[in-house]
């Protein structure tokens, strides 16, 4: 059973978006995930951290359709998503920004953000959405007819998430948006993490950098070795001995 910080943590939030009860994910014969309890609330920036080989990416990939789960269920806004195409769950308000970014590389940057946008068809507000994600993200405004696969990492990362905004999303899962990225800008993203949250989203983030994660978050859970091994505020967690011993290196 995973450790709880101060009770029910999420009962103050919004509606529940997302819930995940006795998720198991398997590959072959290893059990990667092993019965997991979570969910997320309307308005919330909640952070899945732990150790590499802990299963968040397959928690996130098997939330998104990308993996099948061998137990458990997964539902959003009150309905299983059991069975639905990954390609569809952006028409109903979920996105991801997949580990890697994911990015066409021999598309521009606008045809990227266009992309973002396939499920709509309201070519004003489309082209409205894309000054505005040249707000939100300067350089991409800069590099406007560049080709994806020539930015940099960082770059790259800006626009993996600005495409998935292009959707409208209701519920965006962020799978280690830091990863591979200079300090500078790591801290860049979790600006433009944090921005995007006050305006309203509602994030799921996976995340190696526990500190930062838990510094933007509202809640957090612990993963470890396939299992949630502890849930809570964010802010108790950061000050929680096992997780500094682990995980922010003290």
């Amino acid at each position: 059973m995973a450790a709880v910080l101060h009770g029910d943590v999420a009962s103050s939030a919004g509606e529940r978006l997302l819930a995940v009860q006795g998720l198991k994910v398997s590959y072959g014969g290893i059990k990667a995930v092993k019965g997991i309890d979570l969910e997320i609330r309307s308005g919330e920036l909640v952070t899945l951290i732990g150790a590499n080989g802990a299963g968040k990416t397959t928690t996130l990939k098997a939330i998104t359709g990308l993996l099948q789960p061998a137990e458990g269920t997964i539902d959003y806004l009150g309905k299983s998503l059991a069975g639905k195409p990954t390609h569809k769950l952006l028409a109903d308000g979920l996105a991801m920004v997949p580990e890697g970014r994911g990015v066409f590389a021999r598309m521009t940057i606008v045809e990227n953000l266009r992309m973002g946008a396939y499920v709509r068809d309201d070519e004003a507000a489309i082209r409205t959405d894309i000054e505005r994600m040249f707000v939100t993200f300067p350089r991409l405004k800069e590099r406007a007819a560049q080709l994806a696969g020539t930015m940099s990492g960082g770059e790259q990362q800006m626009l993996a998430m600005a495409r998935a905004l292009m959707g409208h999303p209701r519920l965006l899962l962020l799978d280690e948006p830091s990863m591979g990225l200079s300090p500078i800008m790591v801290d860049k993203i979790f600006e433009v993490v944090r921005d995007i949250r006050a305006q309203g989203m509602t994030i799921l983030l996976v995340e190696q950098n526990a500190r930062l994660a838990l510094q933007s978050a509202d809640r957090g859970y612990v993963m470890e070795s396939g299992l949630i091994t502890m849930t809570g505020h964010a802010a108790d967690m950061l000050d929680d001995p096992k997780v500094r011993a682990a995980y922010l290196g003290e």
